[in-house]
């Protein structure tokens, strides 16, 4: 374990000094003959822990700090990334940037950040950076993983398990040459398990529980997280595939996050253009029931997603995504804005929020008759452009609102075109570390294969 016990990214640079690295490679490329520039530099440090029966079995700690620029040269642009910052070495870097930038084809696609959009930034202080989190020394580590690890193995059913531990810490600053700066910063938390238990014959159902926050007074208590990874590898036992079925599908807050982050993919102005949308020509339609009232909120103070101005410099606002179930914009960049004739509005997501849910995952679950708890997913795939999906899934039958046999080996089939009209009820229980931050979701009339 390193000594060391506070971290700071990479070469221990502050704010100001990173933004006056920024701000000094712009001169470069200006000087190198550049019409526009930005630069961004960026500092990073990370150390994860992995510890199984009370040994460790893995420590990784990784610093950078790295400069990026963008070049606009006669109408030509370019990106380049370098990790050498020594002066001399960072002069020619650019100076030769500049010069390759000379020679590549014209993209009128390509344009700077117009003023307007970044020069009306939100000023409120986003709380991302935990002095905690960077004081964790070798004991606070080692004491996080044995408190997960202890609470895992509390039954005679464990087979295995295993403590993550990852802590870190992101500086960056940029700056343009027609005068834009910024700066962002945060510190982040993370730990987990993962647990295997005994079953019938041969079988060794796994389950996971993982966390993590910019702040470390934000996460549960280690212990929690390892009794959850626990409950949920023991809830696995005994699954079996049940008959297949067009029933109603409860999705846990975890299983929901990552089955309606598809559905941002296809608000990508660039899934868009090059036709890999099922969202295509939707902007103002109905593309969901009432109850999906989706929200991006940029400002959310302690979150490691919020951010002032997005990856163009643009500057962020609170946005609503899905209104009563209308489709209320799309994420667009200024290329693909360009190519699509469009508006940019921002680059992509940060943190996304649910509005308007009511009831947790249990008092959803006793209004179901007949139907299936989804708790995990087991591969599949979706397609983009059709929104198409299969999914093996995990987790019980739902047999007059209450949960019944665990349920395995089974997919479920269908489109988000047409299983989104189908939301019945939206509940307000999301994790409140997430930065997707969605709660219980019930679907009417799925398609579940099984036996």
């Amino acid at each position: 374990m390193p000594s060391e016990t506070t971290i700071r990214p990479a070469d221990a640079v502050n704010v100001e000094a990173a933004l006056e690295r920024a701000r000094h490679a712009v001169d470069l490329a200006t000087s190198a003959g550049a019409d526009h520039a930005v630069a961004q530099y960026g500092s990073a440090r990370s150390l994860e822990l992995q510890q199984r029966e009370g040994r460790v079995e893995s420590i990784e700690e990784s610093r950078s700090a790295s400069i990026g620029v963008q070049l606009w040269v006669d109408g030509r642009y370019s990106s380049h990334v370098t990790t050498d910052l020594r002066p001399a070495t960072l002069a020619k870097f650019v100076t030769d940037a500049v010069a390759m930038t000379r020679l590549l084809e014209q993209d009128p696609h390509r344009r700077p950040v117009p003023r307007a959009l970044w020069e009306d930034r939100a000023d409120v202080d986003l709380d991302q950076v935990d002095p905690a989190v960077d004081a964790l020394g070798q004991d606070d580590r080692l004491a996080i993983c044995a408190a997960i690890e202890d609470a895992a193995r509390a039954d005679a059913a464990v087979l295995s398990a295993t403590a993550y531990h990852s802590d870190g810490h992101v500086l960056f600053a940029r700056a343009a040459a027609d005068g834009f700066e910024g700066t962002g910063e945060h510190t982040s938390l993370s730990f987990g398990a993962t647990v295997s238990v005994k079953d019938a014959g041969d079988k060794r159902p796994e389950a996971y529980r993982f966390t993590g926050a910019a702040h470390r007074a934000d996460v549960p208590d280690p212990g929690t997280i390892g009794s959850e990874a626990l409950e949920r590898a023991l809830a696995r036992r005994g699954a079996a595939k049940a008959p297949s079925a067009r029933a109603t599908m409860v999705l846990t807050p975890q299983a929901a996050s990552p089955f309606m982050r598809r559905v941002l993919g296809a608000m990508q102005a660039g899934a868009v253009q090059q036709r890999r949308s099922f969202l295509e020509g939707r902007l103002g339609d109905r593309i969901a029931s009432e109850h999906l009232d989706l929200w991006d909120e940029p400002h959310r103070p302690r979150s490691g997603a919020s951010r002032l101005f997005d990856s163009e410099g643009m500057a962020t606002k609170r946005r609503h995504l899905i209104a009563g179930g209308v489709l209320e914009t799309f994420f667009v960049d200024t290329y693909y804005g360009s190519k699509l004739g469009w508006a940019p509005t921002t680059t992509g997501s940060t943190n996304v929020v649910f509005a308007g849910g009511a009831g947790d995952l249990e008092s959803l679950v006793s209004g179901v008759d007949r139907g299936f708890l989804v708790a995990g997913w087991l591969g599949g795939n979706s397609n983009p452009t059709t929104g198409d999906y299969s999914f093996g899934i995990h987790g019980h039958r739902i047999e007059g609102g209450r949960l019944t046999t665990p349920v395995a080996e089974m997919n479920v089939t269908g489109s988000y075109a047409d299983l989104l009209p189908r939301l019945a009820a939206v509940g307000d229980d999301p994790e409140p570390w997430s930065t997707f931050r969605s709660p219980t979701l019930v679907f009417e009339g799925v398609d579940f294969s099984g036996s």
